[in-house]
């Protein structure tokens, strides 16, 4: 089947927060937008499901009304070695609580709502450019359009071209939600052999355990997660108690395997990057989400010019590349190397017990992983 008889302005590759939000701007500017997405909202993804409130007002500015859901507002941290040896400290700007599985469905009825046409359900093979225009195929149908972006995740498809991960820089990422006792206002993060895991409030009176480790932890076990938490995460005893005190309400966790934070580029394969498929955001980062959706307000604002034939299309990219990178590649580095710090016995430990006594360096690192307001 063809279905060349539409020529959109643009086609976004992936309805997660980066696609969705970049595809309700372009529609309120009134152009023509399609969006793929191959699962069916709403669903559940690996995410840490907090969002610093540098996002708050760009959310309400797509038309979504935060104030009415009643989340939680998270001002509080608290960080803690394996042995359980934990420091606490104030967030300046703090963040809320909101699952993945309630805002890309806010986000995806908001972008039907606006006329976007999004096909749910449907697999993204390729975008050919030909004499200017992109001809997008699906496992079902094709597709044209005069720009193409990618909004696919952590793991961009095989054709995009990018470094292969060594195997230290292979992680898994996996999410529960629960139902535990923990004030609202607090997020924690708990370090284990090789990982860190995460718990805060979310939506509906739940919270969110997601953690990130290697792929050689697990390959350990057997490639078997309860094993694997049994035998690793139990040895920090806040998430002992989590796991063997809460109610937990997946049947079985949501994962992704095979994450790298390998460096990648906003424009590959003729098709323009955002979120994390330009840049795999390192969880320490904290705000990933703000992150993606600050990608897709950048992109936003140069994809309309274009369309305006008020710049070029290598204009866009350059102008958009640049951008990216003053805005995001400092603080994804002072992820990755964050990361590098957490996770290992004694380094991490003896981090938090100088970070315990000299508190203004703490909430320095913490300000570093969060943006302005936008």
């Amino acid at each position: 089947m063809n279905n060349q008889s539409v020529l959109y302005d643009c086609a976004i590759i992936g309805g997660g927060l980066a696609g969705l939000s970049l595809s309700i701007q372009l529609a309120q500017k009134g152009h023509q937008v399609i969006l793929f997405e191959k699962n069916k909202y709403p669903f559940h993804k690996v995410c840490g499901e907090y969002i610093s409130l540098e996002s708050w007002d760009f959310l309400n500015s797509l038309g979504l009304s935060l104030k009415q859901l009643s989340l939680p507002i998270i001002d509080t941290i608290h960080v803690s070695a394996q042995n359980g040896f934990i420091i606490k400290s104030p967030l300046d700007l703090g963040g809320f609580g909101i699952s993945r599985f309630s805002l890309d469905d806010l986000l995806f009825n908001k972008a039907k709502e606006l006329g976007v046409t999004v096909l749910v359900g449907t697999k993204f093979l390729d975008a050919i450019l030909q004499d200017d225009i992109y001809n997008i195929t699906t496992q079902s149908n094709t597709y044209q359009a005069k720009l193409v972006c990618g909004s696919f995740g952590k793991i961009n498809p095989p054709f995009i071209a990018q470094k292969n991960a060594t195997e230290k820089g292979k992680y898994i990422g996996v999410k529960y939600h629960i139902k535990t006792d923990l004030p609202a206002n607090i997020i924690e993060l708990h370090n284990f052999k090789n990982g860190y895991c995460g718990v805060s409030k979310v939506d509906n009176e739940t919270f969110c355990l997601c953690y990130l480790t290697t792929t050689k932890n697990l390959r350990l076990h057997q490639n078997d997660i309860k094993r694997m938490e049994e035998n690793i995460l139990y040895q920090n005893p806040y998430l002992k108690k989590y796991f063997t005190e809460s109610t937990f309400l997946f049947e079985k966790p949501v994962v992704i395997s095979q994450i790298s934070f390998e460096k990648k580029q906003a424009y590959n394969h003729g098709i323009i990057m955002l979120g994390d498929s330009a840049g795999a955001i390192a969880p320490l980062c904290g705000n990933g989400m703000s992150i993606a959706m600050l990608s897709s307000k950048i992109l936003a604002n140069h994809v309309c010019l274009f369309l305006n034939d008020e710049i070029s299309k290598d204009e866009l990219i350059n102008n958009y590349s640049n951008e990216w990178n003053r805005n995001f590649s400092n603080r994804i580095k002072i992820a990755y190397y964050l990361q590098h710090l957490f996770g290992k016995r004694l380094t991490t430990l003896w981090s938090l017990k100088l970070l315990n006594h000299f508190p203004k360096l703490f909430k320095k690192i913490i300000s570093l992983t969060h943006g302005k307001k936008f």
